[in-house]
């Protein structure tokens, strides 16, 4: 199964993302992790996508396709992926699209969580990431067993930069400018399922479970 999961940022996608996976069987595929991996490693794919992700900009399309188009090549991902974090633009959706089709593959599925901006806003203040294994938490809905430290690898949890509210504020503004016209383009080919995501995690998990079972029984 081939997933693309969409929502403004602090939606809930990164949690869903894991339980999704681990439901379904297939990797995540995060372009953020991926981004944050390359930044720590000091590659200068890393480097220049840092200088953008560090004034909460997106980085640009080109960057984005290359380390994409890598990564769902590995062996992994041949029967199948979950997409957090991307397409971010109508420009890569359409090259999603092409390159999917040049292999004789199809999406199954884009699910859209739906989100308030003022409820977001709030949500990411209180996001803490790891900055080793990139696990996610909220101090709320998904808090670590121990206040602060990563229950996977023990190491110390942080609230990332682009995670501030100042930051917050202009990511959304920029997700409504560029990214939300995905979900059109996904709408048009009847790929999209839109679910509110201001649910507890495991309703909101079910929900999208259903709402995806509904559809390949069609």
């Amino acid at each position: 199964m081939r997933l693309v999961l969409l929502g403004p940022p602090g939606a809930g996608k990164g949690t869903q993302g894991q339980y999704l996976t681990e439901r379904l069987g297939i990797p995540k595929i995060s372009t953020g992790d991926m981004l944050r991996d390359a930044a720590e490693d000091g590659t200068e794919l890393g480097r220049e996508a840092k200088s953008f992700t560090d004034q909460g900009r997106l980085v640009p399309d080109e960057l984005i396709l290359a380390l994409v188009r890598k990564r769902l090549e590995e062996p992994d991902a041949a029967e199948g992926y979950l997409l957090d974090g991307f397409p971010r633009t109508v420009v890569q959706a359409e090259a999603l699209e092409s390159w999917l089709e040049a292999q004789g593959i199809r999406l199954d599925a884009v699910v859209d969580l739906v989100v308030e901006d003022d409820v977001i806003v709030d949500r990411i203040s209180k996001r803490r990431i790891c900055p080793v294994c990139h696990e996610t938490y909220h101090l709320v809905n998904r808090p670590p067993v121990k206040p602060d430290v990563c229950d996977v690898c023990g190491k110390p949890l942080v609230l990332r930069d682009d995670d501030r509210a100042e930051l917050v504020r202009e990511r959304l503004r920029i997700y409504h400018e560029r990214t939300e016209p995905v979900t059109s383009f996904y709408r048009q080919r009847g790929l999209l399922i839109s679910i509110p995501g201001d649910h507890p995690v495991k309703e909101v998990t079910e929900a999208i479970i259903h709402a995806i079972e509904q559809r390949s029984v069609r």
